[in-house]
C-alpha cells in the first residue's frame, strides 16, 4: 500500500475512532445493567426507534425542517457578516465608524436577546430565523475583517510595482491571504448554527429537530430524546466536513490546509 493510500486512509478512518469508541462504551454500560434502560437507552434501543422515526416519516420531515431554518439563517447573517468584515477590512473609515459598536453588541448572550426577540417578531419562523442569523453573523465577521487588515501591505506594494490594478490587487493578493480565516469564520459559524438552532426550536415550533425532542422529554422518551441529539452531533461533524472539503478546495496552494484531513 503506497504511503499516500495510507494517509487518505488515515484521514477517513481516524476521526470515526472517538465517536465508536463513545458508541462501544455506551453499548457495554447498558447491556451490562450498569446504567438503567429508562436513564439511557441502548444504542440498539435508539437506532430502532430512529428507524421508526424514519419510516414513519417524522424524522426526514423534522430534519428538513431544522436545515431549512439553520442554512436561512446562515445565508442571512453570514452573509451580512461577510460583507460588513469585507468594507471595515477595507476601509479605515469604515473599521473606525462600525467596528467597535459590533465588538460590543457581540459580547451580548443569545438568550439574553430571547425576550426582545419575542417581542420584535413573536414565536414564528421569523423569529428563529433571526436567532440563528445573529449568531452566525459574528464568526464571519470577526474572521472576514480581521483576514483582510492582517494581509501584508509589503504584498499590495509589491502587486502595485508589478502593475495589477485595485480589482487585481483584490483577487489576486487580498482575498486569497484572507481566505484562510474567512474560511475559519465559517467553519466556526456552521458550528454555532446547530448550538443555536437548538434553542431557536424552543421558541413553539411545530415541527423540527429540536421539537420532536421536546415533545420526546414531556413523555419520558430518553430514545427519542437520544436520537434528537445524535442527529445534532452527525450535522455538526457534517458541517465540520464540509469546512474541510472547502479548505482543501479553495486553498491547494496552502501546506497547512491542502494535505489536511
Amino acid at each position: 500500500m503506497t504511503v499516500t493510500r495510507l494517509g487518505s486512509l488515515r484521514q477517513t478512518l481516524f476521526p470515526w475512532i472517538v465517536p465508536v469508541a463513545a458508541v462501544t462504551v455506551w453499548f457495554a454500560v447498558t447491556v451490562t445493567g450498569h446504567v438503567p434502560q429508562r436513564i439511557l437507552p441502548s444504542p440498539i434501543t435508539v437506532a430502532n426507534s430512529a428507524i421508526a422515526l424514519t419510516r414513519s416519516g417524522e424524522l426526514p420531515r423534522d430534519l428538513a425542517v431544522s436545515a431549512a431554518r439553520a442554512f436561512s439563517g446562515l445565508l442571512i447573517g453570514g452573509g451580512l457578516g461577510f460583507t460588513l468584515g469585507f468594507i471595515t477590512g477595507l476601509s479605515t473609515t469604515a473599521h473606525l465608524v462600525f467596528d467597535s459598536s459590533i465588538q460590543m453588541f457581540r459580547t451580548v448572550p443569545n438568550l439574553a436577546l430571547l425576550p426582545l426577540v419575542i417581542v420584535w417578531f413573536g414565536i414564528g419562523e421569523e423569529a428563529r430565523i433571526f436567532m440563528i442569523s445573529a449568531a452566525v453573523f459574528f464568526p464571519l465577521y470577526l474572521n472576514t475583517h480581521h483576514g483582510i487588515r492582517s494581509v501584508d501591505k509589503g504584498l499590495v506594494e509589491m502587486g502595485s510595482v508589478y502593475g495589477l490594478n485595485r480589482g487585481g490587487i483584490f483577487t489576486q493578493i487580498i482575498l486569497p491571504a484572507a481566505l484562510p480565516s474567512i474560511l475559519n469564520g465559517l467553519r466556526l459559524a456552521l458550528g454555532t448554527m446547530w448550538v443555536t438552532l437548538i434553542v431557536a426550536e424552543t421558541l413553539a415550533a411545530e415541527a423540527g429537530i429540536g421539537t420532536m425532542t421536546a415533545q420526546a422529554r414531556e413523555f419520558m422518551r430518553t430514545d427519542i430524546v437520544l436520537v434528537g441529539t445524535i442527529v445534532y452531533a452527525l450535522l455538526g461533524k457534517l458541517a465540520d466536513a464540509i469546512a474541510r472539503l472547502l479548505e482543501r478546495k479553495l486553498l491547494p496552494w496552502n501546506p497547512a490546509y491542502s494535505s489536511r484531513g
